[in-house]
């Protein structure tokens, strides 16, 4: 039996990626990059390398199930996990982490969001066989690292403190703290420290030193779930589920767990990470032309445009002059032009457009 499973975190609506991203289809779905496959099939991709497929879960809103079938074939309905309300991530690894817990007590769990990139996949699934290795032998609550290239504002970090000896490792640490998203001055110290990594979001651990976490940390979360456990694969899961979500607290895994817990450790590397979460960052990651731009269109037209980020969908013609640093994004019947440094309004551009128009354009 293979006791290793992968837990995909599906379930955001990608607001930033907006107009692209829609409530309808969000980021997850999408192939953003142009590679062929959406975020989503690559994120499978990655981890079927070394989980079967009967041992993925996906969790997400019960609104998006047939897109994960459309998107995954190989999986069964039963392996994905829906959530009638939003709670962030403790909730829906809490979820998983139950409905596996009744299947096989003594599995060791991958926990990964849906829209990473990773460039160095090979480097990727070496480091996550050592961490896999860790703990099945260790009770420890375990996340990746990312070597900051930059002084990052939109990442959240992880301080390290002690190596931890383990099997020749010289990438494991003893996790001192977690820090939030830096303005840039303390993003540039976090660097130069060299003490301070990306928080990736991935984490590995057993099942039962997950539970022991819940149990210790988010009794609110764990008690829930267990009281339902004799629900669980059977018609009345989803009844359940829907009861118990509305009581359910909206708290993410980092601050409900990882801060608190002693037991944290990180596995630092560097295999081309990039969590996508907005215009910026795809513009990072993608080939620009002489002019700096990042073009996604087959009849897209620039003249003296620089530093842009250009999205046309479909047929049409776009033709842009005189612009340096925006963001020009089109996707059905909606066109947003924003300046780069001004994405962050982009929530706003959506709540004001739902309040004019409805949930049909966002």
């Amino acid at each position: 039996m293979n006791n290793n499973f992968c837990i995909i975190m599906a379930g955001g609506t990608g607001s930033r990626f907006w107009p692209l991203s829609r409530l309808n289809r969000p980021k997850q779905f999408l192939d953003i990059l142009g590679t062929g496959r959406t975020f989503l099939q690559q994120t499978y991709d990655r981890f079927s390398k070394i989980i079967p497929d009967e041992n993925f879960l996906v969790v997400t809103s019960t609104k998006y199930l047939s897109l994960v079938l459309e998107q995954l074939p190989q999986l069964k309905e039963e392996q994905i996990l829906l959530e009638p309300i939003r709670r962030n991530t403790a909730p829906c690894i809490a979820y998983a982490t139950y409905k596996i817990k009744t299947k096989n007590p003594n599995a060791n769990l991958i926990v990964a969001p849906s829209d990473h990139v990773i460039l160095k996949e090979d480097e990727f699934i070496h480091q996550i066989n050592n961490a896999l290795d860790f703990v099945k032998e260790k009770n420890a609550l375990l996340t990746l690292g990312i070597k900051p290239c930059r002084p990052e504002t939109a990442y959240g970090y992880i301080q390290v403190q002690k190596r931890v000896d383990f099997k020749g490792l010289d990438n494991l640490y003893k996790v001192k703290i977690f820090a939030e998203k830096p303005d840039l001055q303390m993003a540039n110290i976090f660097v130069d420290s060299g003490e301070f990594f990306w928080n990736s979001g991935i984490f590995i651990w057993s099942l039962s030193s997950i539970v022991e976490a819940f149990d210790t940390h988010l009794q609110n979360v764990s008690s829930l779930f267990e009281s339902g456990m004799k629900l669980f694969n059977t018609a009345d899961e989803v009844y359940f589920i829907n009861k118990i979500y509305s009581e359910m607290p909206a708290v993410s895994v980092d601050y409900g767990i990882m801060e608190k817990a002693r037991n944290v450790f990180v596995l630092t590397a560097d295999f081309g990470w990039s969590d996508l979460g907005n215009w910026s960052t795809l513009y990072e990651n993608r080939l620009k032309d002489v002019a700096g731009n990042v073009i996604s269109g087959d009849n897209i037209l620039t003249y003296d445009t620089t530093n842009c980020i250009i999205s046309v969908s479909g047929e049409k013609i776009a033709v842009l002059q005189g612009l340096d640093g925006y963001i020009v994004a089109e996707s059905n019947d909606t066109l947003m032009i924003c300046k780069k440094e001004d994405e962050q309004q982009i929530k706003k551009f959506v709540t004001d457009v739902r309040i004019i128009k409805g949930d049909s354009l966002v």
